[in-house]
């Protein structure tokens, strides 16, 4: 019993000792991504972009696409979810194989602003979780929605959600539809798989996805997914 414990000790304090060196390699990937300026200042530089969207003008039924697909639990944890993450470990484990991640809208946002080309996973995972913490601590949830709607890649070359919407619709937000809505929402997942220019069967199944996560999590109705799915048929013809 004696020896069981002391395994046990040795485990816990390797975890602990592993976890203070990713917190310092990832404190100073955040410090260098920051690249001496504030993160107040990287954030203003995006918001100053002529084709920036706020918070105000996102239509809707794209905010709780996205919510719903991304990260339902948005507006209730902080910075990470730590029932998302339990969950996608157990998926994963019960699957032996990646099926699912645990990152927020908030985690997703600081990938998207300064970790985008990193490769060592685990080093940027725990700058990911910094970043999301000094994002929460200093923005409030619309705001970090905002920009992430602006930073995210959509494929094609359209980053953000004011060129994606132009892009592949030739449409300005206020003219998006429900179907517009669910569409876009599904992109960022996987944009070289998603992007309606790549494979619109595929483009459909995820949307398919999105509508089904809006039903589960109170935006939409049975009836409501149903027309909109009937309406699919209909929708997909622009992309032929």
């Amino acid at each position: 019993m004696k020896i069981l414990r002391n395994i046990l000790l040795i485990i816990l304090l390797i975890i602990f000792i592993t976890g203070i060196v990713f917190f310092i390699l990832g404190n100073n990937l955040y410090k260098t991504a920051l690249d001496g300026n504030s993160l107040e200042e990287v954030i203003a530089e995006i918001q100053a972009s002529p084709n920036y969207i706020e918070y105000e003008d996102l239509p809707q039924n794209y905010i709780n696409a996205v919510i719903a697909v991304e990260d339902h639990r948005f507006r209730e944890h902080g910075a990470i979810d730590l029932f998302a993450i339990g969950r996608a470990i157990y998926v994963n484990i019960t699957n032996f194989e990646f099926r699912e991640g645990g990152s927020t809208i908030t985690q997703q946002l600081a990938k998207n602003i300064f970790y985008i080309t990193e490769d060592q996973v685990a080093i940027r995972k725990a700058a990911e979780i910094i970043t999301a913490f000094d994002l929460e601590n200093k923005y409030n949830k619309n705001e970090i929605l905002e920009l992430y709607v602006n930073t995210i890649y959509f494929g094609d070359g359209y980053y953000g959600i004011a060129k994606a919407c132009n892009g592949y619709l030739d449409k300005d937000l206020i003219e998006m539809t429900l179907e517009d809505c669910t569409m876009l929402a599904g992109i960022p997942n996987a944009p070289s798989v998603y992007a309606p220019t790549v494979n619109s069967d595929l483009t459909r199944s995820r949307q398919e996805k999105v509508i089904s996560s809006m039903v589960e999590n109170g935006y939409l109705t049975e009836s409501e997914e149903t027309k909109l799915l009937d309406n699919l048929d209909e929708y997909y013809e622009q992309f032929e």
